[in-house]
């Protein structure tokens, strides 16, 4: 989704575009985040 929406940035120009690709981007840094926190406090098993 993020390669769509810069190829539409890049070809129109348009900011709005721009923005929501950031966006985008700062939604799979924040997952990627949330997800190795609950790797780390999850327990380990004997």
């Amino acid at each position: 989704m993020i390669d769509l929406t810069w190829q539409v940035f890049s070809q129109t120009g348009n900011i709005e575009t721009y923005l929501l690709m950031k966006e985008l981007e700062n939604e799979n840094e924040m997952t990627v985040i949330k997800s190795q926190t609950q790797y780390r406090q999850t327990p380990l098993s004997d």
